[in-house]
């Protein structure tokens, strides 16, 4: 498991895959704070989270996106892809020198179901680094399943978090943080313009769920694992 603690603010910390990735980092004892326009909808949430964790883990708190931004190193983007843009250049100053970790999913749906939405600068987290150029933005947790995060399994460990940077210290913390889900650390993935394929790949995830009722995941095999 990760060998270092961390203090983490999460953007859009009352939706569902902001919620459940704080569940985790918070089972493992990473400190959380969970951010939203209505830092009293962040608090709700951050009081129920905090009854399912042990009496040792319950450090969850509630606030507004600026603090959830401003008073934590490590910072994740988890927002609607509507309003991204705006949301994220409003916190500019405050995610200066932050690491910063998008996992938001530019995602279409019509009659025939999800699709990847075209994105100008390549994808959301590439959007993220050119309006937040003092942070170091790395993609990650695109493909996790918001109801698997907040199931009461131990771990998820039969799947992988695809991990994509440009900054290799930056991408070597993201990679530990994976730890906090899987159990195990993340892959590189490579540079962050591959999170053009990563994220659109999601809506690839939600087709094969709904056509066999589940909740997949990506996993890479040929891998040596490092727990």
């Amino acid at each position: 498991m990760q060998s270092q603690t961390y203090s983490i603010g999460v953007i859009g910390g009352t939706g569902p895959q902001g919620k459940g990735l704080a569940y985790r980092f918070a089972r493992a004892g990473h400190r959380v704070f969970l951010g939203s326009r209505s830092p009293e909808r962040a608090r709700e949430a951050a009081r129920e989270l905090g009854a399912r964790l042990p009496a040792a883990a319950r450090a969850v708190s509630g606030t507004s996106n600026a603090t959830a931004a401003s008073v934590n190193d490590v910072v994740l983007l988890a927002v609607p892809w509507n309003g991204h843009a705006e949301l994220v250049a409003g916190l500019c100053d405050e995610l200066a020198g932050k690491i910063v970790i998008s996992c938001v999913n530019p995602l279409g749906f019509d009659k025939r179901g999800p699709y990847g939405l075209p994105v100008s600068e390549g994808s959301a987290a590439e959007q993220a680094a050119r309006l937040l150029p003092g942070s170091r933005v790395v993609g990650a947790f695109h493909h996790v399943s918001a109801v698997s995060l907040l199931g009461d399994a131990e771990c998820l460990d039969a799947e992988d978090v695809l991990v994509c940077g440009d900054d290799a210290a930056a991408k070597g913390v993201v990679q530990e943080l994976v730890c906090s889900v899987t159990g195990r650390t993340g892959v590189d993935a490579g540079a962050l313009r591959l999170a053009r394929q990563l994220e659109p790949l999601t809506a690839v995830l939600i087709s094969i769920n709904k056509k066999y009722k589940t909740h997949s995941g990506v996993a890479v095999t040929g891998l040596t694992r490092s727990h």
